[in-house]
């Protein structure tokens, strides 16, 4: 187990803290003012005996959740299950998860919190609840609509295989590994089918205008030939060092395997989606218009936002947010010479020269110079910071046309694989230049690199807070390092701090359109409207933008909603600390504990301003 060491010592720190109990119990009174400090050396024995309970149990959880998730281990860099992929989509693999569960909560429960501080305190209150958010969801068959252009599970299989992802292929056993995995996917396939076709006949189906962008997805990924298909990859790299023997066959065993496994699972998946399920499909977009969709979207926005903010109230934060920034545009319009509109401010922006990129290579070495131009303004604002490094690579092309304008994969525990910071290369006249410098701060550093590689780092924390997280707070934390250009230094050029409100605009419009996609009825072509009419956007990111939030209901509400709360954290600090505020150190206590719930994050740094008072 990987916290083996930790566990025994906090094992044997749970033996000593149950002898002084009883030891202290054992004493005889010895007047009121002694008892006091018995009682309480009792209380602090107990809760450590208690906290080191829980750190047990966490560590058993964390890894029976590995060996029932092994790809999510393989991504992490625990490479024990690398060979396996259970069929997670079943019924009874569902049914299991559920009551597991249940079975951990209240296994966790009747330990209990009472007494806990510190890191024992926040994983216990964490632990809680993601368990009992995870249980609220069973009520709603996420498992009967497991397939859109944004999460396509034959697309991430495929990056696996490939070799340019989390699954290693270094040595003779990795090859094998993969053999043994990809042997399981077409089970997981005609699960997926079975899933669906319950799922038509409940009426549970996804909008036909995703599942029209699945089918192209797919149809990239098929191949009479096998060495065409990104499966082939790892052999046409294989390594140098491996025997005459090992290289033949595994060169016809993975020949056999895409020819005569994966590539007919393909086949199939896709003739039933474009021929069955597309027909069935349906036209409305929203969560709402599914049976319990009200209550499936309402559970969905609780677990992106860690609030209770309802539907009705996120959409209202939007629409005031989308006002404030516009009248933060029109300000800088002034300074790019343009009159106080909107509409002109836009066009001018997306009329200037300056505002495109030549191609994929400029685009990409643009974003790598920015990196030299960051990296030693950091240190201004930050005192805690990752070890682990980070690589700017365009989105593979056969989900570009779907897929954001960027993302961020954490790097492997083991160190062998950094983090990486795809960027969309997909129809450069849609990516203005006048992005990059937000897009950077938010995805890299000290956005989504500093946080999540940060967490990763924190050894001494249970695993599942090590490797989990909260939405809202690593995407809160995205957008709050974007609006920290100017502390920085950068933002420096009036049309790329123009870019920062524009894209803190789009977080604002985001809690405007997926709520009014999910809650209020809206169309399609509302959420489009609402953005042209309110944003620079270009055509390809609005549509691609706007299918995200139907794939997705709910998850687009955490950034926004996330930065507010770490803003108001920061106000509140700054007000209440006057000259002793420190924002090192205030970035320190927001990043040391890794993603945590907004009300727990709340909590923590209202402890830490009381501590900073003195």
């Amino acid at each position: 187990m990987p916290h083996a060491p930790a566990s025994r010592s906090l094992l044997t720190r749970s033996v000593l803290a149950l002898a002084l109990g009883a030891a202290l119990a054992g004493c005889g009174p010895s007047g009121n003012d002694n008892r006091g400090v018995e009682t309480a050396a009792v209380g602090a024995a107990q809760a450590e005996a208690r906290a080191a309970q829980l750190e047990q149990l966490y560590a058993e959880y964390w890894e029976e959740r590995l060996q029932r998730n092994p790809v999510q281990a393989t991504f992490i860099g625990d490479h024990r299950y690398n060979d396996r992929l259970p069929n997670f989509l079943a019924p009874d693999y569902i049914e299991e998860n559920r009551a597991l569960a249940q079975r951990w909560l209240e296994r966790a429960r009747a330990i209990g919190g009472d007494g806990l501080d510190g890191q024992a305190r926040l994983s216990y209150e964490i632990f809680v609840h993601n368990l009992e958010g995870e249980l609220a969801g069973y009520r709603f068959p996420q498992h009967l609509a497991p397939l859109n252009q944004f999460y396509n599970l034959a697309g991430q299989y495929a990056m696996l295989g490939s070799g340019s992802s989390a699954q290693p292929f270094v040595t003779v056993q990795d090859y094998d590994h993969w053999l043994a995995r990809a042997g399981n996917i077409p089970a997981l396939f005609d699960q997926m089918i079975a899933n669906l076709r319950e799922g038509v006949h409940r009426g549970i189906v996804q909008p036909r205008v995703l599942i029209e962008k699945v089918i192209p997805q797919l149809d990239a990924l098929i191949h009479d030939d096998p060495t065409q298909t990104l499966f082939w990859q790892p052999i046409a790299k294989l390594p140098a060092d491996f025997s005459a023997a090992d290289r033949a066959r595994l060169t016809e065993a993975y020949r056999t395997l895409i020819a005569d496994t994966l590539m007919p699972a393909y086949r199939r998946l896709r003739d039933y989606v474009a021929n069955e399920y597309l027909p069935a499909c349906r036209d409305s977009v929203g969560l709402s218009a599914l049976p319990d969709g009200e209550a499936w979207y309402a559970w969905r926005v609780a677990q992106s936002t860690t609030t209770t903010l309802t539907p009705e109230q996120i959409h209202q934060i939007g629409l005031d947010e989308v006002a404030r920034i516009h009248t933060e545009m029109l300000d800088v319009a002034g300074q790019l010479g343009v009159e106080r509109d909107l509409a002109a401010l836009f066009a001018h922006v997306q009329s200037l020269p300056e505002s495109r990129f030549a191609d994929e290579d400029d685009l990409l070495n643009q974003y790598r110079a920015f990196r030299a131009t960051v990296d030693p303004l950091l240190p201004a604002l930050f005192d805690l910071m990752p070890r682990a490094d980070f690589e700017i690579r365009p989105v593979e092309a056969f989900r570009a046309p779907s897929a954001s304008a960027a993302s961020y994969q954490a790097p492997s525990q083991d160190g062998r694989r950094p983090g990486i910071f795809y960027v969309n290369t997909y129809d450069i006249p849609a990516r203005p230049r006048y992005s990059l410098e937000a897009l950077y701060l938010h995805e890299a550093t000290p956005g989504h690199h500093f946080q999540i590689a940060l967490q990763r780092e924190l050894t001494d924390l249970p695993a599942f807070r090590r490797f989990g997280g909260e939405t809202a707070f690593s995407e809160g934390w995205g957008l709050y390092a974007e609006s920290l250009g100017k502390e920085l230094g950068v933002y420096r050029d009036p049309l790329m701090y123009f870019g920062a409100l524009e894209y803190e605009l789009w977080r604002s419009i985001r809690l405007v359109v997926d709520t009014g996609l999910h809650a209020k009825g809206w169309s399609r072509q509302d959420v489009l409207d609402y953005m042209y009419a309110n944003s620079p956007v270009q055509p390809t990111r609005a549509v691609s933008e706007a299918e995200r939030f139907m794939a997705i209901p709910g998850q687009a509400l955490a950034y926004k909603i996330g930065q507010l709360k770490i803003r108001e954290l920061r106000d509140r600090a700054e007000a209440a600390l006057g000259e002793r505020f420190d924002v090192r150190a205030f970035h320190r206590e927001v990043l040391k504990d890794g993603s945590v719930p907004l009300n727990v994050l709340e909590a923590k740094i209202e402890r830490w301003i009381e501590t900073q008072r003195g």
